[in-house]
C-alpha cells in the first residue's frame, strides 16, 4: 500500500493587527482556519498560495515569507498534510468574485478573537501559523525550488 501525504498551503494575512480567516464548513462542522488548500498539478508552492487565498476570502495576496511546514495528521479523517504557511500581504479586494464551496465567508479577527472561538479551529495549526507570525518567524522565499 503506498502512502503520501496531501500537500497544502496557507496564508497568514495581517492587516491592522487583525488576521484573514476563512469561516468554512468542514467535516460536518463549521470552523476558522488560514486560506489553504491543495497543491494543483504544475503550480509552485506560492502560486497556490495566491489562488487559494483568492478562491477562499476574495483577496488578492503577495506573499512576502514562509513562516513553516508543518505536518499535521487529522484526527476527523486520518489523512496526514504537509503545509507550507505564507506571511503575505494584502494586495486588492475583489468582492464581487464567488468563493468557493463550502466557505461561509471571510473574517477579520484578532488573536485574541482567535482564542476566544478554540472550539472552532479547523486544527491545532491555524493558532500556530498567527503566532509564529507574531513571533516574526520569517524565512526566505527563495528556500522553495520548483524543478517543473
Amino acid at each position: 500500500m503506498s502512502w503520501a501525504p496531501h500537500v497544502t498551503v496557507a496564508t497568514v494575512v495581517e492587516r491592522n493587527g487583525r488576521f484573514l480567516f476563512v469561516y468554512e464548513e468542514a467535516e460536518g462542522r463549521r470552523v476558522y482556519n488560514q486560506p489553504a488548500g491543495h497543491l494543483e498539478p504544475n503550480e509552485s508552492l506560492t502560486d497556490a498560495a495566491v489562488r487559494e487565498t483568492l478562491e477562499e476570502t476574495r483577496w488578492q495576496v503577495r506573499p512576502t515569507a514562509l513562516l513553516g511546514i508543518g505536518l499535521y495528521r487529522a484526527p476527523a479523517n486520518g489523512v496526514t498534510y504537509l503545509r507550507h504557511t505564507f506571511a503575505a500581504e494584502a494586495v486588492e479586494e475583489h468582492p464581487q468574485r464567488p468563493l468557493d464551496e463550502g466557505i461561509i465567508e471571510p473574517r477579520w479577527l484578532t488573536r485574541d478573537e482567535l482564542l476566544a472561538r478554540e472550539s472552532e479551529w479547523r486544527s491545532p495549526m491555524v493558532l500556530q501559523a498567527v503566532d509564529d507570525f507574531l513571533d516574526g518567524k520569517r524565512y526566505p522565499l527563495e528556500l522553495l525550488r520548483s524543478y517543473q
